[in-house]
Parts: C-alpha cells; structure tokens; sequence
C-alpha cells in the first residue's frame, strides 16, 4: 500500500493540484480551478489527436490480435514443424525496446537511403513514403504489430493451454473437424485473455507517445509536436512551458482511457457471462 501510494496515487494527486493552477507572464502562478479542464474540452489540437489515436486503435488492435491469435492457436494445433522456434521468433520483437525498434523500422522506411528506397531503385518501383503525411499513421502500425504480436500470442497461447483434453476427446468422438474444434472450444476458451489483450491494447494506444515522438525527427512534415494526445501534453509541458495546462490534458486522457478501458472489460465480460 505504502508503495502504492507513494508511486502511484501521490503523483496523480499532484498531477491534479498542478492543473488547477495556470503560470501568467504578470501575476506569477494563480488558481484558476477548472479552467484548464474546459480549454482542453474546447482544444482542436487534442480533440485531433484524440480522434487520431481512436482510428488508430480501431485499425491496429484487430489486426495485432487476429494476427496473435491465429499463431497462437499454430502453434497449439501440434502441426508447426519447429514450434518453439516459431514462438520465441515471434515474441522476440517485443524484448527490443520500443525506441530501438521505431529506429529500426524509420531507417529500413526511408526513400533515399533505407529498404524502401533500395527497394524502388532494384525494381523501378515507386513505393508510397511510409513517412509522409497520408502514411506515417500506418508506419506506426505496423511498428506496433510487429512489437506486440508475440506478446498477446503468449497470453492466448496459455489460455488454450488450460483446456481440458476431455474436450478434445469429446469432439474427436463427436466427429468434429479441425475448423469445429477451433470455433466451439479454442475461441470460448480465449475469450477472457482476448478481453484481457483488448484492454491492454486500448491502453497502450492511448500512450502512444516513442513510436511518433522517435519518426517525429525522421518525418518532422508529417508528425507535428501534437501527433497525439502524449506528445502533445509532453510538448507543452517541456517545450512550451506550460505544465499546469499539460497536466489538464493528461487527467483528461487519462479519464478517457480508463472509460473506454471499462466498458471494454464490461462488455467483454458481460459476454463471457451470458456464453
């Protein structure tokens, strides 16, 4: 509890008096209560990059996942030749760290120098620029997927792995094929760790903050100080020197995130519940 506190819930506290104050050219730092709350509500930058962060989710979740779980449910079918290699290779991206990876993937996107370019000199192609404007927000994507495919596979991996194997036999008797087994019995017995990988993933998208902020000196057109919801509250509170009103928009997002975060849950085990 102690270490709750002090690591947790004291800088939230603190977070939440720092945004009820405002810093004035005349007059020094001055109370203000909730003013920095409704400029956040009426904020086109955030609301921007709040909108850009929900479309980014609403694409990129559902990919990560299927992706995660159709290895994951490879791997448990017992037909991968050299399984564990498949799974270590698979979890292996996510113990890069984050900024090594998006440093990684910004090289191999570059048109001059980096894969895409060599690419369209090899083969006379003319790739898009993963880093432009229309593009860099699937660059993002696919950083992210290649980041945590292999993390979400182990928690679904583990789930199929509490099966009972007299549900196994039951449907081998029963004459069930491979695609029955997998729609009657793999898919429910995923579910909660789905929810659980869902709710995870919503959080992380609503952070997004190394992906951008890294391609944002590799691709300074595209991704702009307030790309997202993070970069925009980091951006005002060490580059623009406002972190009462920095620390409004962190509390917002943050009330954002655990209601989209709650109902996800509910839902997911409203279902669960009725199955």
């Amino acid at each position: 509890m102690a270490v709750f506190v002090v690591v947790m819930a004291a800088p939230v506290v603190y977070a939440i008096y720092l945004s009820l104050f405002q810093t004035r050219l005349i007059g020094g730092t001055a109370f203000v209560g909730l003013a920095n709350y409704l400029d956040a509500l009426q904020d086109p930058t955030f609301h921007t990059a709040l909108l850009r962060v929900i479309g980014y989710l609403l694409v990129q979740v559902p990919v990560m996942l299927v992706l995660a779980a159709i290895a994951a449910l490879a791997i448990d079918s017992a037909r991968l030749y050299l399984s564990s290699v498949f799974r270590i290779t698979i979890f292996l991206p996510y113990a890069v760290p984050a900024v090594v990876a998006t440093l990684m993937w910004g090289f191999m996107y570059g048109t001059r120098y980096g894969l895409i370019g060599n690419l369209n000199d090899a083969f006379g192609w003319s790739l898009p620029n993963p880093l432009s404007a229309s593009w860099v927000i699937v660059a993002i994507g696919n950083i992210a997927v290649w980041s945590y495919v292999g993390y979400n596979m182990l928690i679904l991996y583990s789930a199929l792995q509490l099966i009972s194997k007299d549900l196994y036999e039951a449907a081998e008797i029963d004459g069930a094929g491979t695609f029955r087994v997998i729609r009657a019995i793999k898919l429910p017995a995923m579910r909660p760790s789905l929810v659980v990988c869902i709710v995870f993933s919503v959080i992380g998208s609503f952070q997004l903050f190394n992906e951008p902020n890294v391609l944002k000196t590799l691709a300074p057109n595209a991704i702009a100080s307030g790309y997202t919801p993070n970069m925009y509250a980091y951006n005002l509170a060490f580059a623009g020197q406002q972190s009462s009103y920095a620390a409004a928009i962190a509390i917002v997002l943050g009330i954002v995130t655990v209601v989209v975060a709650y109902i996800v849950q509910a839902v997911g085990m409203r279902r669960e519940g009725t199955r």
